[in-house]
């Protein structure tokens, strides 16, 4: 009976939250979604949102797991969905909210646009355990700045996981000549500035270009900044 009275207790304050919503939410300048993070599907999404999807909310709802494959790029949501799952697992005084660009592709387009989400706890249950979220979400324009700097930072952070795995087997003498390479130096200059062998540092600069797949100057560079080394 308890857990009885305890699921009905969320029902009832899920539902008033949600008619409070559907009074306001087509004069509020973003997408709002309610996920159900229990069963792990969408419990509401604005009509604005919906007709941007072209679904219908019992669509949605079917869809399950299958809408985050469908709407978003998994190379961002990579780095988001884990700092929603620790805001979930915060105590609920900690009032924590997670905000975040993402990618969205609509059913009227197969291009990613960029989104802005804000997303926080909408309901506990009866022992202040999360059963459901709220994102709000806005459209970023294409042609403003943020939109490039947003990409970059897409970039990197995709080049950094296609290559953490190469620069974890460097050894720390290839970092330190790697470092050096990026800054200029020649292999006699690092030959001297690391006492080895001018040969021994062609030989490392040969193996490095190898291991990181540089073909010029500017790959080892770019490599070199990526990891923080220059």
């Amino acid at each position: 009976m308890t857990e009885h009275r305890e699921f009905d207790s969320t029902t009832n304050g899920l539902m008033e939250k949600l008619q409070a919503l559907q009074l306001i939410d087509s004069e509020i300048p973003a997408v709002i979604i309610v996920m159900n993070v229990m069963k792990n599907h969408v419990e509401y999404m604005s009509p604005r949102g919906r007709q941007e999807l072209g679904v219908s909310l019992d669509e949605l709802k079917a869809m399950g797991e299958s809408y985050y494959t469908r709407f978003f790029n998994p190379h961002d949501a990579a780095d988001y969905v884990p700092k929603i799952e620790k805001m979930l697992r915060a105590p609920a005084s900690a009032n924590e909210a997670v905000t975040f660009f993402q990618q969205v592709r609509t059913a009227q387009s197969a291009d990613w646009a960029w989104y802005l989400g804000s997303t926080r706890v909408f309901i506990r249950d009866a022992n202040g355990l999360p059963t459901h979220i709220i994102t709000c979400v806005i459209p970023i324009d294409p042609l403003h700045h943020v939109t490039s700097k947003v990409n970059r930072l897409l970039e990197e952070n995709n080049f950094l996981r296609r290559n953490q795995h190469i620069f974890a087997v460097l050894t720390k003498r290839e970092k330190e000549i790697l470092r050096l390479l990026a800054l200029g130096f020649s292999a006699s200059e690092i030959a001297v500035k690391v006492n080895i062998s001018e040969k021994t540092a062609i030989t490392h600069r040969r193996n490095i270009k190898a291991k990181i797949g540089a073909q010029s100057s500017y790959d080892i560079t770019s490599f070199a900044q990526a990891f923080d080394l220059i």
